[in-house]
């Protein structure tokens, strides 16, 4: 897969903390509940810590409980990759930043929230860094 944004890994270890690019590059989970946008009420717009691609937006996110900041849609239908991921033991749908390819979360469909796509991305808070403002 090509990206717009395409760096060799030492500059990827090098922009990053260790614990961002365990996730972002490495599909890692932070911890649930130890985010820094899981409770997040802030509006705005949550961009790619890696790249700074705008994901998501304020509008979209809901409490979702699970630990981490739940989304039901990108912000733009091409902002993010979804690839079926199979690690586990389990088949996932994950999420990736379209413009970098680096690891955001996973994406889960029916589960009964209350939203318009009935849809939960369910993404790191380390994935993400929001910019407040209308979102």
């Amino acid at each position: 897969m090509s990206y717009d944004v395409e760096k060799p890994d030492e500059q990827w270890r090098a922009e990053l903390t260790p614990s961002e690019y365990a996730v972002l590059r490495q599909a890692a989970t932070e911890p649930a509940f130890t985010g820094e946008y899981t409770d997040t009420k802030t509006e705005g717009v949550y961009s790619c810590r890696a790249c700074g691609a705008d994901l998501f937006t304020s509008k979209t996110k809901f409490d979702s409980h699970c630990g981490w900041p739940s989304f039901f849609d990108p912000k733009d239908t091409d902002a993010v990759e979804l690839i079926e991921d199979r690690s586990h033991g389990m088949v996932r749908t994950e999420v990736r930043c379209a413009r970098c390819g680096s690891h955001l979360g996973h994406v889960f469909e029916g589960e009964g929230y209350g939203t318009p796509t009935d849809q939960r991305y369910c993404i790191n808070s380390i994935s993400l860094r929001l910019t407040e403002g209308e979102g």
